[in-house]
């Protein structure tokens, strides 16, 4: 069964009850959530739902790729696919195709996100994208051994392992709950 718009609200939910400090930041996105529908499709505006997957090895180093549009280095991630059933799932699919990284060299650190942003996308008239908000959803992975494959040059220009502190300087915040965030089941 594909994502579904209660699946999304479940997971934000569960996501500031657990952080709620973030329920202020989340408040517009919340409002949408309540009176619009179908935001796991990309083509639903003003917001649709996005995933990103940090992956971190043995706790001293997080996969980050250099994303081709944005010209930036941000973890692995990108919008959901109509076969995705889970956000998890949709955000380790992400993860393998920018990557090259094998699924089976991976594993939740929990099925609640670790962290949720809500942002606005400038318009892309390549793409026939008005301006828009992207609702990211973050999970947190951990390996022993992943390594990078064939990434997608479509949509990334590399990926290579960062230090945590590299990493939590070029991207941000949400690179710490990589490392610290608490186990739990959505």
């Amino acid at each position: 069964m594909a994502i579904t718009d209660a699946h999304i609200s479940t997971a934000l939910n569960a996501y500031v009850e657990r952080y709620p400090e973030d329920v202020a930041v989340l408040a517009d996105a919340a409002r949408l959530l309540r009176h619009g529908r179908g935001f796991a499709s990309r083509r639903t505006f003003p917001m649709h739902v996005t995933v990103g997957a940090l992956l971190v090895r043995e706790e001293a180093e997080i996969l980050l790729v250099e994303h081709r549009a944005y010209g930036l280095l941000l973890q692995p991630g990108g919008h959901l696919e109509p076969a995705d059933t889970t956000l998890v799932d949709a955000a380790v699919r992400e993860l393998t195709e920018e990557t090259g990284i094998d699924a089976g060299a991976v594993l939740p650190t929990s099925r609640i996100p670790v962290y949720v942003e809500f942002g606005q996308v400038p318009a892309r008239a390549d793409k026939g994208e008005p301006s828009h908000y992207h609702l990211d959803f973050g999970f947190a992975f951990t390996t022993a051994h992943a390594e990078i494959g064939p990434i997608q040059e479509s949509e990334v220009t590399g990926a290579g392992w960062y230090p945590l502190q590299v990493a939590e300087r070029r991207v941000g915040p949400r690179i710490a709950r990589a490392v610290s965030a608490p186990t739990g089941t959505e």
